[in-house]
């Protein structure tokens, strides 16, 4: 088959059949069987996911990562290659990163076997990105402890951006992504006494109303951070004074100075209710995800691959605020990331990331292929001072 029938073939069977983070099961085994068909070496260091190695001729090791989880949502494309199963979908695009992994890896394969390889490369099909830190998970697995990685680059499409043109940003290009939860317990009583009790609904809204201050008077107006509360809740009866509360949110930014005033600003808030309201009131924090770096000294390659790939690029200003867990593998090496555009108004491709609606065309996964190859051959060509 040709490469357009291959992508299509290939991305469909993975829409079709989308599965949650740390659940890829199948979708593990459909890559697995590809390499097989092929005869590449992987391992696998977690229960789903795989990582891929091929040798090459030159003296650097680099590494390319595709996503492969799909998030809990239900599709409502009205396509013949809808999702399979209810209220999971590949919402995300990872569908399209993984086929295009797959194409670039059937192009190594046919340069290895003709031996002009330029140089070796390490194949990431990573779990859970949406929830769990796979990257994270594989880089604490040892998963690459085996591997002089000099570089990892890796791709998200982008439907806010045409066909043809490629989002990059040297140093953050995405925001941290931490989770708060805020924990409230009082003392019930009737209505009647009200007075006895320890009400967290009024404890509940100090902290609500104070959450929502930070961004605006403890956090530099300049920049771009969100303090979102995303669910809350208080009270167990219509005539008690409620005894317990709870507050859930996020917090996004690219600073880490912010992300500290952020959750300091929280520890004070959750001190203020026992002494405001005799309410016990605790918060806890759940680290996500860091900011995505990309090293400047790799954009030399990035911009030289994507000019022969024939990409517009598009120099961003200021980084997304969504949180990409990609970032983990700057610990492992210096790492680029970028945005490729999808959207095609003619087709009605025009729906954002995580939403029931998105789709693209697949030939723009021949076209991120083209990227990753010339990627490959600009550490031949391209000599980064």
């Amino acid at each position: 088959m040709n490469e357009l029938e291959f992508v299509t073939t290939h991305r469909r069977h993975l829409h079709q059949n989308p599965e949650l983070s740390l659940h890829e099961y199948e979708t593990t085994t459909y890559i697995a069987a590809f390499l097989d068909e092929l005869g590449i070496s992987y391992e696998r260091p977690l229960d789903t996911g795989l990582v891929a190695y091929l040798p090459g001729n030159g003296e650097h090791t680099i590494a390319y990562r595709a996503d492969i989880d799909a998030l809990p949502i239900f599709e409502e494309n009205d396509v013949a290659y809808k999702s399979l199963t209810d209220n999971v979908m590949h919402a995300c695009g990872h569908d399209g990163h993984t086929t295009a992994l797959m194409l670039f890896v059937k192009r190594c394969k046919a340069m290895a076997d003709q031996g002009t390889l330029p140089q070796s490369i390490v194949f990431i099909f990573q779990p859970a990105e949406e929830t769990g830190g796979g990257a994270n998970r594989l880089i604490r697995a040892g998963a690459f402890k085996n591997y002089d990685i000099e570089a990892v680059f890796g791709i998200h499409v982008m439907p806010f951006e045409n066909e043809g043109k490629v989002v990059i940003r040297d140093e953050e290009i995405t925001a941290s992504a931490t989770e708060y939860r805020f924990y409230l317990n009082g003392l019930s009583s009737h209505v009647a006494d009200k007075e006895q009790g320890h009400s967290c609904g009024e404890a509940l809204q100090h902290v609500l109303s104070q959450v929502g201050q930070i961004q605006q008077y403890h956090l530099n107006g300049l920049k771009r951070n969100i303090v979102h509360m995303g669910h809350f809740e208080a009270g167990e009866a219509i005539n008690t004074v409620p005894s317990h509360g709870y507050l859930e949110g996020t917090i996004r930014t690219y600073d880490v100075h912010d992300l500290e005033i952020v959750k300091q600003q929280m520890a004070k808030i959750a001190e203020s209710v026992s002494l405001l309201f005799n309410v016990e009131c605790e918060v806890k924090f759940e680290e996500g995800y860091p900011p995505t770096y990309n090293d400047p000294l790799l954009r030399k390659h990035v911009e030289h691959g994507l000019d022969n790939a024939d990409f517009e690029i598009i120099d961003k200003p200021t980084p997304y605020l969504f949180g990409e867990d990609f970032s983990f593998y700057s610990q492992l090496a210096p790492s680029y990331f970028v945005f490729v555009g999808v959207r095609d108004e003619a087709k009605g491709y025009v729906t954002g990331l995580h939403t029931a609606h998105l789709n693209f065309n697949e030939y723009m996964l021949i076209r991120i292929a083209d990227y990753y190859e010339q990627l490959l051959k600009s550490y031949s060509e391209v000599r980064v001072q």
